[in-house]
């Protein structure tokens, strides 16, 4: 008998296989760093985040730590009770510690992260019945608009939105003021919306993140082909490819590379023939946008949003910046 676990993921492989045919058959290959995330991803990622050479995770994590409080404040301006949503939550370390100090304040809060991989919300959902068993706790497993759709209109009252990790630097400009733009039009002015931003920063230290002398970051990304050849039944040789990160200080872009290190061809079931390589030719998989202040600034005023708090660390290596919705300026176009 099918069930509808087995539809889901019928489903989900199969818009993964269109996904890669159609992105290698560009003439530039390009695959979304979304679907970096198996377990296996998921399990590489979090070495990546504990990694002493990507500094992302413990710089947002001191705003987090270190200015609670304040963050928090910030979020719920001044409500007893709120509706904290998170944009792929991954396993909510950050955001327990906001968590904490709302129920040690008397706060009602309920947590609803959105994630797209239901094994990071499972363990996420054990760890916090185990370290917040008062805490009202409702996963959201999907896409970003659809979760926060069915989300603030299933529910009443003020909400806080969080987008941690930088994970808008994995948008380019267009893509990143549309989900800016897609989130504030279900805010009212009551609600808030925190983002995550890398800040531009010695270009050293930034390519140093994407690619860690303990090589994480390198299997992470050809763990994107390992499963591929698991999931789509693919033939791809990981030996022949490399992993090629590159940083450009003056767009602030980190891109990351899977590289063909020899001409080569691979078999895709479903594709309409074998895809091809040229030796060194290259397949995009992730872009990492590292921001200043006049960018954040032009990201606001196309998404119809105005700034409200900016939290950084110590060592000015990451923003939290708080916004608004913008409901008395008009809209760049």
């Amino acid at each position: 008998m099918t069930t509808l676990t087995d539809t889901t993921t019928d489903t989900a492989t199969e818009q993964f296989r269109a996904h890669v045919i159609r992105g290698l058959q560009l003439k530039e290959k390009k695959i979304s760093s979304r679907y970096f995330y198996d377990d296996e991803g998921d399990r590489l990622f979090q070495k990546i985040m504990a990694s002493p050479d990507y500094y992302v995770t413990r710089a947002e994590e001191e705003i987090l730590r270190d200015q609670t409080d304040a963050v928090l404040a910030a979020l719920i301006n001044g409500h007893e009770q709120f509706s904290l949503f998170e944009l792929g939550a991954g396993d909510g370390t950050k955001t327990k510690h906001l968590l904490r100090a709302a129920l040690d304040k008397g706060k009602q809060p309920t947590y609803l992260p959105i994630d797209i991989s239901e094994h990071v919300l499972e363990e996420l959902g054990d760890a916090l019945k185990e370290e917040f068993p008062t805490l009202q706790y409702e996963p959201m497993q999907g896409e970003y608009f659809d979760a926060i759709k069915r989300g603030f209109s299933d529910r009443p009252g003020p909400k806080a939105v969080l987008f941690l990790g930088s994970n808008i630097g994995n948008l380019d400009r267009k893509q990143a003021i549309a989900l800016l733009k897609g989130v504030s039009e279900h805010l009212g002015p009551n609600d808030r919306f925190l983002v995550g931003f890398d800040r531009k920063k010695d270009p050293a230290t930034i390519l140093r993140a994407y690619n860690d002398r303990e090589g994480h970051t390198r299997e992470f990304n050809l763990n994107l082909l390992r499963r591929m050849n698991t999931e789509l039944g693919a033939d791809f040789n990981v030996d022949r490819f490399i992993h090629a990160p590159v940083y450009d200080p003056l767009s602030g872009r980190a891109l990351s590379y899977i590289v063909s290190t020899t001409e080569q061809t691979v078999i895709i079931p479903g594709a309409d023939g074998p895809i091809h390589f040229e030796a060194w030719e290259a397949l995009h998989t992730e872009i990492s946008q590292k921001y200043d202040k006049p960018m954040i600034d032009d990201l606001a005023a196309h998404a119809g949003l105005r700034r409200t708090a900016t939290f950084t660390d110590s060592k000015e290596y990451f923003r939290c910046v708080v916004f608004a919705p913008n409901t008395k300026a008009q809209q760049p176009t």
